[in-house]
């Protein structure tokens, strides 16, 4: 049986902490095909983050948006005939680009049709699929471990990032568990896609995709962690968690990194 090697905590931290850095500087454009709910939440975060969103999903403009961005997520949340024709577009454009794009299979779960047409977005060969328990094991057709991931990863010739109590991180031959977060960022929504588009961003600026996609999912932990320290409750965590985003800093990331 095959054994990812894992990452070792440092590595990714300190990592983590120069793609933040990287950021802020260079504020890469991210097109985001999300869902109608987390828009406004997605594009704050990008923001707080030091990039510029975009979220436009008309058939007419959206191959220009992609175009003229440094990553695209496509996030299949909201799964009405508009957005999947603009999710096909925007595909193209950014493989005919060069560009990374990341796809959130949301609720893939819950209906065939939607897990049929997340199948086809990943025979194109998505950078990273980021996705949570039941979405995997929808799509894999097996619980979540670190070598079924693991082996998803190389069957599909991508970077898994997979939420749960500890994300996990595996490109099929390296591996790293994030055990940082807080209950509360279960509590708000769009917050795994918000988590979504910043792994888009760390590969707009880092072509390693486990490292971008660790570095994006430690970065939202950590400030979800510091954001909770502050909050009373899910209303004052949503915004805490942007403030957070906005504040942290390197020293922070490699203080508070819980990676194996």
């Amino acid at each position: 049986m095959h054994h990812p090697e894992a990452a070792t905590r440092r590595s990714v931290a300190q990592s983590a902490a120069k793609i933040l850095a990287r950021l802020r500087v260079r504020r890469p454009r991210i097109h985001c095909i999300t869902n109608s709910v987390a828009q406004n939440f997605t594009a704050n975060a990008l923001l707080a983050a030091g990039c510029v969103p975009s979220m436009t999903v008309s058939v007419e403009e959206v191959g220009s948006f992609v175009s003229g961005a440094q990553g695209l997520l496509v996030n299949l949340g909201t799964f009405d005939k508009e957005r999947r024709q603009a999710m096909g577009i925007a595909v193209d454009t950014a493989r005919s680009n060069a560009l990374p794009w990341a796809l959130d299979p949301v609720f893939v779960d819950r209906a065939p049709t939607r897990a049929a047409f997340a199948r086809e977005l990943i025979a194109q060969r998505p950078t990273v699929i980021r996705l949570n328990h039941a979405e995997f094991s929808t799509l894999a057709g097996s619980k979540p471990s670190p070598d079924a991931v693991a082996d998803y990863a190389r069957a599909c010739q991508t970077v898994v990032g997979l939420s749960g109590e500890s994300d996990l991180v595996s490109d099929g031959e390296r591996t790293a568990s994030i055990a940082n977060g807080h209950s509360l960022m279960g509590r708000v929504t769009a917050m795994g896609c918000a988590g979504s588009a910043l792994g888009v961003a760390c590969l707009a600026i880092e072509p390693d995709a486990f490292v971008a996609t660790a570095a994006a999912l430690l970065i939202l932990n950590i400030a979800g962690e510091l954001a909770a320290e502050k909050s009373t409750g899910p209303g004052s965590f949503a915004t805490s968690i942007i403030d957070a985003l906005y504040n942290l800093d390197g020293p922070t990331l490699i203080e508070r990194a819980k990676v194996s």
